[in-house]
């Protein structure tokens, strides 16, 4: 079976965690802090905080801005449900604007439609890896006096006119077993500004800057030392898993840009996707699924219900219509793309979608 997604891990994460296991240091220590310093550095900011999820990087992004009850937070409704949740988390109120139909990543005509008294920040995702159209919507975020929060979860390393996602405000970056790298669970906040990487220090740590002084509401939500140390190992892989990953999607998208029924991925001019997921659209998304499925291949479908379309969404009065996001969940499915596919591999996935399509 050709696995959609498979963590790449070896002997360098096993030792590392075995020399912190052998340590007997083995909550929030010394290596949490190295690979908040070696994750700064390798994004371009001055701070990152180590959380123990995506997730959390983003509720705690929020609530170091001060996001609270009465403000709301445009953000995109095609991405995993966290992206909204976090907003719901801080008691305010996510607002959904339409994507673009190439990208996947939110319309930033739409988000400016979308703004009203209430903003008060914007949250675009850098989904599968594509970079959103961040020179608009940092336009935007300036000109309206609007935070601006990048779930970049899926996104390490993608660079958007060659600086990175996750340094144009407020970063969350995602380190879930089938990210671009993993710490196994875990979560990195990015920032410049030293005051909101205080206050996400504090949030993480119960409300806590010291030991058993609490000055604010806090949460649990800190890394590991064992986790911490798998991903000093994974970041030091990074590039080479994202030229890998680049590689395989460039592949893909030659051997089946001609495919009748497929629409490949695209990258946008200034833009460097680092393909979390390779994504294809098709009307019969569900025919090639099971097709390829029955071929060994396995394949995933990111997202195949929209946010504002999740029966949770739906009780709290989400009535808005998002036609590209609508047809994009009918048509979206995500082939494998990760560095341990073999040459045989791709020829074997390209093969059976030109299969598939030669039968239909």
């Amino acid at each position: 079976m050709i696995l959609v997604a498979k963590p790449q891990l070896d002997e360098a994460e096993i030792e590392a965690v075995s020399d912190v296991l052998r340590s007997g240091m083995i909550a929030q220590g010394q290596r949490v802090a190295d690979f908040e310093q070696a994750f700064a550095e390798y994004n371009g900011v001055e701070h990152a905080v180590a959380v123990n999820s995506g997730t959390a990087a983003l509720h705690a992004a929020l609530l170091a801005h001060g996001i609270g009850k009465g403000d709301e937070v445009i953000t995109s409704p095609f991405s995993f449900v966290a992206t909204a949740n976090s907003v719901l988390f801080t008691g305010a109120t996510p607002v959904f604007a339409d994507i673009d139909a190439g990208t996947f990543n939110i319309d930033p005509d739409l988000m400016a439609e979308k703004i009203n008294p209430r903003t008060k920040a914007i949250m675009p995702v850098h989904l599968y890896g594509h970079p959103a159209e961040m020179d608009a919507i940092r336009d935007i975020a300036e000109d309206r006096h609007l935070l601006l929060i990048e779930d970049a979860c899926q996104s390490h390393g993608a660079t958007y006119g060659g600086k990175k996602v996750g340094s144009f405000g407020t970063g969350a970056f995602s380190f879930y077993p089938t990210k671009n790298m993993t710490t196994s669970e875990g979560g990195m906040l990015t920032t410049n500004s030293k005051n909101i990487a205080e206050k996400a220090r504090m949030i993480r740590a119960h409300g806590s800057s010291q030991r058993y002084l609490h000055e604010m509401l806090g949460y649990n939500l800190r890394m590991t030392d064992i986790c911490a140390a798998i991903g000093l190992v994974q970041l030091q892989k990074l590039d080479r898993y994202t030229a890998k990953r680049q590689q395989n999607a460039k592949r893909l998208t030659r051997e089946l840009q001609d495919v009748q029924n497929i629409v490949c991925p695209t990258v946008k001019k200034g833009c460097s996707h680092v393909f979390h997921q390779y994504t294809i659209r098709t009307a019969k998304r569900d025919d090639l699924a099971a097709y390829l499925n029955s071929k060994g291949i396995g394949t995933g479908i990111h997202y195949p219900i929209p946010i504002h379309r999740q029966p949770y969404y739906q009780e709290l009065g989400y009535t808005d219509s998002m036609p590209i996001s609508e047809k994009a969940s009918r048509e979206v499915l995500s082939l494998p793309v990760h560095p341990q596919l073999t040459d045989a591999d791709i020829e074997m996935i390209t093969g059976t979608v030109r299969e598939w399509s030669g039968n239909r």
